[in-house]
Order: structure tokens, then C-alpha cells, then sequence
């Protein structure tokens, strides 16, 4: 197994831990509703990997495919429709379970609020569904990209109408940029990453991500899985893992599904705030060169990392090959299981828990983990083929060979 690759118990795990109030199974169901109003709402498919079990050795594992998003590849829209629409709504003086997509669109709404300029950083899914929902919304948008961000992606966000640039900076740096930007010109702020003073939009950006936990646990109680024993999540700064674990832990308390939180071995501020053990996050700086573009912050959202810290079970530190792996298995799947167009930042998960169940040296995870016949994982695959030229020369030029 490359050296690269970490893993930590969370030694920090509380019974009773922050409060997931504001992702309750009530406030949830706000959220669906919303985004049930918009006419591009469906239910993104939860894939049975059937043949993938049976060869691992588990009960079930089963993908939730969020390249079917709204027909943007990508989850991000989520949070960034969510949020502008709770902002609009405040702006409003209104309950956003009073409101709908049409509604909010209308001409009546835009001219009573004027002109909003909405501004955000990404690495192009997050700000692409910042662009389309602002233009949904008939609003205005800003987005400044980190150096290294693929062109495709500038240009897909470009094409929502936003007015896009990729930067010098890296991702934590054009996030500040961001902020100073609506701060010199009154536009505002859409970003997951929390600080001291800017809390209420990331945590409705992490609200907007809870529809995906909720549609998977329908799914799963459709084809008979009450819940799932696991749950493997992704993480840049953490909002979006913060949002699926405090779901479930809204839900199921202490009988909550086990969860591992998975990032880019560059970028792996969780798994660093994990290790210190002392419940404060950490800071990664430098490059951040991955293929997981998605996964490559430093900085963690203080309300994902609380949630995370308190009932997560496991942070892993993952270098590119894993998620390479993750997109060949699921693009090129067993016998009769359904194919996932996976991402590189949409399939780590998948290539970690088979790496795990595979390999001896990482039997001691299964073992805490306890994996085993009757475990029934979760996996979402966030993003599919974002950038199709990246994903052609992993997928099938053989680029970031599986680890050893």
C-alpha cells in the first residue's frame, strides 16, 4: 500500500455531541419540498452495486449518483439553490416552506428586492450551481476560480452566465478574494467554508446538501434497508460530509450509521484536526495538487469539522490513486451492476472501502469498522465526468495506476 495513505480513529466521538438541530428530519423536509419546486427536480438514481458486494464480501453497497443533478453533473446546486433562496427569503421577511422556485423567480419578487449580485470561489462545481441558481432566480453572479482549474469547468459556469475567472491564488486564497470582493462592492457572499462572523449561508448551503440524505435513506427503505451500517463521505472543508453525518445523526442518534470521512491526502485539513485530538481544526497550506479538485481546501468549515469531530468514526488521508481506482470500478462495473459516471473528487470513496476490503494491510480498519456480510454501505458519487478530458485519461488511458 503507497505510504501516502492515512488513516485515524476518531478518539474525539461524543454520544451527545453539537447540536444537528437545524438538520433535522423537520427542517429537511423544508429543504426537499424547495427543491422539489424547481421543474429540473427528479430523484438522482441509488445504484445496487449487487456483483460488487458479492465479490467484497458485504451485504450491499449502493451509490447515489448525483451526475443527474438537476442536469448540471454535480451536487453543488443543492446547497447553492438552497442558500440564495434563504437569503431571498430573508430579504423578504418570509418562511421559506412559504415559498417556491416560481414564486422566488417571479418578476414581482425582482423588482421588489432590485439587483443582487451573488459571489463565490470554487473549483467550478460549486460555482456553477451558484451561477444557475442565481440566473434561475433572475440575480447576478461573481466566481473566481483557484489557479490549476479546468477550463471545461470555466467555462460550463461561464455558460450559467456568471462572470468567471480562474486565479493566482489557491482555493483558501480566492475564497478571501471572494469575501474581500463582496465586502468593496455589497454583493453577497455563497460559501460553504464557515468563519468567525460568517456562519448563516454556509449553514444553509450544508441544509441544501441534507436533500441528498434524505432521497438516499427513501431509496434505501424502498428496497428494504431501513438504514445504512455505513457511510463513506467525501470532504474539501467538510460541509458536505458535515451535512450527510448530521442528517443521520438527527435521525438515529446513537444508533446512527458508522462513518468514514475521506480526503485528499494534499488537503487534509479533517484528518489533521483529527489527529491533534485536541477538538480545534487545523490548516493545510501550499498547492494542494490533486486530481480531487473538489476535495482541495485547507481550511475547514467549523460547523461541518464540530459535526464531523463529535460523531464521525474515521477520517482517511488519500492520495490520487485511490480515487482513480474508485472511477474505474464504477465506470467499468461487475456483471449486470449499473455503470456510475464517477469524477475524480465522486469516486474516492468507492476505491477506499475496496481497498479496504481487499487489502491486508488495512484489515485492521475493516476490523474496527466492523465491515463484514452484513454491512449495507452508502457511497455518493458527487460529481460525474466534470472534466471529461481528465476523466478520459484516467478511465481509459490508465493515468494514477491503482495503488500496490
Amino acid at each position: 500500500m503507497t505510504k501516502k495513505m492515512s488513516w485515524t480513529m476518531n478518539q474525539m466521538q461524543k454520544t451527545t455531541g453539537v447540536s444537528t438541530d437545524f438538520l433535522s428530519s423537520s427542517e429537511m423536509q423544508k429543504v426537499k419540498a424547495f427543491h422539489m419546486s424547481f421543474p429540473e427536480y427528479a430523484e438522482t438514481p441509488l445504484r445496487s452495486l449487487e456483483n460488487l458486494s458479492k465479490r467484497l464480501e458485504v451485504k450491499g453497497i449502493y451509490v447515489k449518483d448525483e451526475s443527474y443533478r438537476f442536469g448540471l453533473n454535480a451536487f453543488k446546486v443543492l446547497g447553492a439553490s438552497f442558500a440564495i433562496a434563504k437569503y431571498l427569503a430573508k430579504r423578504l421577511q418570509r418562511d421559506i416552506g412559504e415559498l417556491s422556485f416560481s414564486m422566488l423567480a417571479s418578476p414581482e419578487v425582482r423588482e421588489q428586492l432590485g439587483e443582487i449580485t451573488f459571489v463565490t470561489a470554487t473549483d467550478g462545481n460549486h460555482g456553477r450551481g451558484v451561477a444557475w441558481a442565481a440566473r434561475q432566480l433572475q440575480q447576478k453572479s461573481v466566481v473566481y476560480m483557484p489557479k490549476g482549474s479546468s477550463l471545461t469547468r470555466l467555462e460550463n459556469i461561464r455558460a450559467e452566465g456568471a462572470t468567471a475567472s480562474i486565479t493566482e491564488l489557491n482555493y483558501d486564497e480566492a475564497v478571501r478574494l471572494a469575501a474581500g470582493k463582496a465586502e468593496e462592492h455589497g454583493w453577497v457572499m455563497v460559501q460553504d467554508t464557515a468563519w468567525e462572523g460568517y456562519e448563516e449561508i454556509p449553514e444553509w448551503i450544508m441544509q441544501g446538501y441534507g436533500t441528498i440524505a434524505t432521497e438516499s435513506l427513501e431509496q434505501l427503505q424502498r428496497v428494504g434497508v431501513e438504514k445504512p451500517t455505513h457511510v463513506f463521505v467525501q470532504a474539501g472543508v467538510g460541509s458536505f460530509a458535515g451535512a450527510i453525518q448530521g442528517c443521520f445523526a438527527s435521525l438515529f442518534g446513537h444508533e446512527r450509521p458508522k462513518t468514514v470521512v475521506v480526503e485528499a491526502n494534499v488537503a487534509d485539513c479533517l484528518y489533521q484536526s483529527a489527529i491533534a485530538n485536541d477538538e480545534k481544526p487545523r490548516i493545510v497550506g501550499g498547492e494542494m495538487n490533486t486530481i480531487m479538485a473538489g476535495l482541495a481546501c485547507g481550511e475547514p468549515n467549523h460547523v461541518g469539522w464540530n459535526i464531523l469531530r463529535d460523531y464521525s468514526d474515521l477520517f482517511f488521508s488519500c492520495p490520487d490513486e485511490v480515487a482513480a481506482k474508485g472511477m474505474r470500478m464504477l465506470g467499468n462495473p461487475m456483471g449486470s451492476d449499473c455503470r456510475v459516471i464517477s469524477g475524480e473528487s465522486g469516486a474516492v470513496t468507492a476505491g477506499l472501502l475496496a481497498l479496504i476490503l481487499e487489502k491486508d494491510c488495512l484489515a485492521e480498519v475493516k476490523k474496527s469498522l466492523q465491515l463484514n456480510q452484513d454491512s449495507c454501505i452508502l457511497l455518493i458519487s458527487t460529481e460525474g465526468d466534470t472534466d471529461p478530458e481528465k476523466y478520459r485519461s484516467i478511465v481509459w488511458d490508465g493515468e494514477y495506476p491503482s495503488c500496490q
